[in-house]
Formats: structure tokens, sequence, C-alpha cells
């Protein structure tokens, strides 16, 4: 039996479900959700690890409730598969892969959970994306792109004798093709002939930086996860050896390199983090293009201990 509706009742079915809809759009604030997000990270360094607390604090500071779930491949390429199926099956609302070869696993396991990528040089080049400028698809994220020509301009001002640089690499990382060629290209805008030094492991890294001695004036490592992570053992043979190395990034510097002109990680994951907020509140990753951080970000960073063991003059910085 079918019962008239009151006006009462009409006006409080209708406020009922005006506070349904209310509830179920709007800011982070009307949502008691509370997100699942799956981080895999390629290995452990100090670019890395940066670039995870930045992303970190962007979700703190956003106000959304989440819970992180931090995995480290390290270095393992069937580690990372492992991870990325793990994360997906999981059911995470976002995944934040951080570095190529992490984001490339996680890509290649969903092409509907959102990826957010980070401390990736070329996302369109490592085939994440269709172009950097348009994603399309699940995955965007911010780019590592180190400014290659001014860390030889900065090795030529170091190093003004300087004729043979060593470019040492590992070439199971794509992310440091992109890097090397640039290399390559502003070594002889310079005048300098480039000669490429590659690993395939990080097992190779002592024994191959031991064979540029004698051989070259100067080492250029770039942003490459194995030759970053293990930036101790290049720093132990080249100090030893005198050989100057300029790096892609602060942390290889810490560790042990020369100088560098690069990038904040930290500030690189927390533009990435900004981005998963919006992707989180309902922005399409594949409408996001990818983002870098400017010039103006870009920093020098120089190990006076490393300076005295080569026997180069930092000074000739602060008067240029």
């Amino acid at each position: 039996m079918t019962k008239c509706m009151t006006r009462r009742d009409a006006i409080a079915l209708f406020g009922g479900m005006t506070a349904f809809t209310l509830a179920g759009c709007g800011s982070s604030g009307s949502s008691d959700k509370t997100y699942k997000i799956g981080v895999l990270q390629l290995t452990e360094h100090d670019a890395l690890d940066a670039a995870n607390k930045g992303f970190v604090s962007a979700l703190k500071k956003s106000g959304l409730k989440y819970k992180i779930d931090q995995q480290n491949a390290q270095n393992d390429q069937s580690a990372c598969q492992t991870i990325a199926t793990k994360l997906v099956n999981d059911g995470d609302d976002l995944i934040l892969a951080i570095a190529t070869p992490a984001a490339q696993a996680v890509a290649g396991a969903t092409s509907d959970i959102p990826v957010v990528g980070t401390a990736i040089t070329d996302f369109a080049a490592s085939g994440l994306v269709k172009s950097n400028k348009k994603p399309g698809g699940n995955v965007t994220g911010t780019s590592d792109l180190t400014p290659v020509d001014d860390q030889f301009g900065l090795l030529v001002k170091l190093l003004p004798n300087a004729k043979t640089v060593g470019v040492l690499y590992c070439t199971a990382e794509s992310n440091s093709d992109v890097q090397v060629k640039l290399a390559l290209k502003a070594a002889k805008k310079r005048g300098l002939k480039a000669v490429r030094y590659s690993v395939s492991s990080s097992n190779e890294i002592q024994q191959v930086v031991e064979s540029m001695v004698g051989k070259v004036d100067a080492c250029y490592a770039p942003t490459d996860n194995t030759i970053a992570a293990g930036m101790s053992t290049v720093s132990m043979v080249a100090n030893e050896n005198k050989l100057p190395v300029i790096c892609g990034e602060k942390g290889m510097v810490d560790n042990g390199g020369l100088a560098t002109y690069g990038i904040d990680y930290t500030k690189l994951g927390y533009k990435a983090g900004q981005m998963a907020v919006k992707i989180l509140k309902g922005k399409n990753p594949g409408d996001m293009p990818i983002e870098y951080l400017s010039a103006k970000e870009c920093t020098l960073a120089t190990n006076e201990k490393t300076a005295k063991a080569v026997g180069v003059d930092l000074s000739v910085l602060k008067s240029s």
C-alpha cells in the first residue's frame, strides 16, 4: 500500500538528499576518507630520500587523511616488479614512484590507478607518458632533468686546464641515456673530449673508476641512481687519485664529489606531492603536464674536503 507524502516528509527527504550530496563532493575537509598511498622507491640515496621526504611533507600540509605503504626495491629490477604488483593488488588510491625504473614497473602494472613519478629525467623518453606536455593515461609527475650544460660550465671554471672528461653512468637506466647525450653536447661546446665509462651494476663501479685514472682529467657523474648510491666508492677511488668529480646533484657532492649546480630534491618531491593532492581531489593525471623546478631553484654545492684532496681551488667560484 502506498502512502501519500506529507509536506513535512518532503522537506525531511529533500534535506537528507542535500546533506548526502554535500558529503559526497567538495573539498577534503568535507570527507572522512582515508586514502591509501603506495610508494615505490628504487633505492636508498640522498636525492631519492629527499624526494620521498618532500612528497610526504606536501601530503601532511594538504590536510588529507592518508596511510602510506613505503617500499624500497634496493636497486633491484625484479623487486621493482614484485612491489609494483603488490601495490596495485592492494588497491591503492595513488602510487608514488621514485626514479625511472620504479615508475616503469608501476606503469606496467596498472593503467587505472593514478601514478605520480618523481626524480625522473624524461617521462616521455622513458615510455611513461605520450608527451611531457600532454601525458595522457594515468601517469604524471615531476622531472629532475638536471642543468647539465651549467654543470659543465662549473667544471670548466674549476678545472680550466681539463681536456678530457670521463662520463660515468649505468647502462641499465634510461634516464642516464638522456643526460649522457646532453653531457657529450656540453663537452663538445667547450672543446672538451668526453669519453663514456659505463657500468651495468654497482659491483663494477670501483673497477671502472680505477680505469679512468691517468686517462681523463675529470669525471662527470649525472643523476644516475646506481652511481649516486655507490658514490662513496666513486669518491674513494677518485679522491685518492686526485680525479675531480663533478656531480649531478648535491647528495653526491656530500658523499665525496667535488661540486655540482643542481636541483633541490626535497622541493622536487614536494611539487610531486602537490600534484598527488590535486589528483586525489579529482584531477585527471593525464591532463597534468610534467612539472620541473625552475633555474632559480638550482643551487651550487661544493665539498671543501674533497677540493683539498684533489687539489682544486674553490675560491675561483667566489670571484666569478
